[in-house]
């Protein structure tokens, strides 16, 4: 409301509107997200009708994989937009004496962008650090069912608070006054950087759906075994 407050009484009907518009969107997502959340229990519900649900959870997991695969191609992608705006920021510095913000945001914002775009990726491919003693000496089976435990006990929730969190009141008037840098010549585009972090937890949910869809398939023998590392054995 303070975006309302500073333009005056000429353009409040305008920015009324336009967060009538995103408290209507808010409210959609929400429903939405609500709307699918019994697909998380899609997994359980493969225990019990594997055979004939394994056609239907072959396409959802792979689905979901190729989302975090996009959103790997763009964590990579902000990769190398680091680098070259980092070099950049090096050569305007020390060989002729300039220095601009939106540049050195770039970098903090890639590099974060990088790093919450791909995580589901390195969930999906095992890549995230883990603290297992006994799981590598489980069986198939046993490794299996420790993977589906884990996701129900352990990622979804943490997913979801990070979700509940991020949508906050603060991110929400974020967006309405399309928030930007606090620095007078930063980027324009803060609101969206902090859209990364709800982004983050639907991605990685959704890639925990796909892993748990996996476990079940091994469960009900419907899928390859995986070793220890995570890779297929046959």
């Amino acid at each position: 409301m303070a975006l309302i407050i500073q333009r005056g009484k000429a353009d409040r009907p305008i920015d009324l509107a336009m967060a009538d518009a995103f408290l209507h969107l808010g409210t959609g997502l929400k429903w939405t997200g609500v709307a699918l959340s019994p697909l998380l229990l899609f997994p359980l519900v493969c225990l019990l009708y594997g055979r004939r649900l394994h056609s239907t959870a072959d396409h959802l997991a792979s689905f979901i994989d190729r989302i975090s695969s996009a959103a790997l191609a763009m964590a990579m992608a902000c990769g190398v937009v680091i680098v070259v705006t980092q070099l950049l920021v090096v050569i305007l510095r020390y060989v002729f004496g300039l220095s601009f913000s939106w540049l050195s945001e770039i970098v903090v914002y890639g590099f974060a962008a990088m790093f919450l775009l791909a995580s589901a990726s390195a969930l999906r491919e095992n890549d995230h650090v883990r603290v297992d003693i006994l799981r590598p000496r489980f069986g198939v089976r046993g490794r299996a069912a420790a993977e589906l435990v884990g996701i129900y006990l352990f990622l979804f929730p943490i997913c979801a608070l990070v979700l509940w969190s991020a949508i906050s009141p603060s991110f929400v008037r974020s967006w309405m006054n399309f928030e930007a840098s606090r620095e007078s010549d930063g980027l324009p585009i803060l609101f969206l950087f902090r859209t990364l972090i709800p982004l983050f937890a639907v991605l990685l949910m959704a890639q925990g759906l796909s892993q748990a869809i996996k476990a079940a398939q091994t469960l009900t023998g419907l899928r390859a075994p995986e070793d220890p590392q995570g890779a297929v054995t046959g």
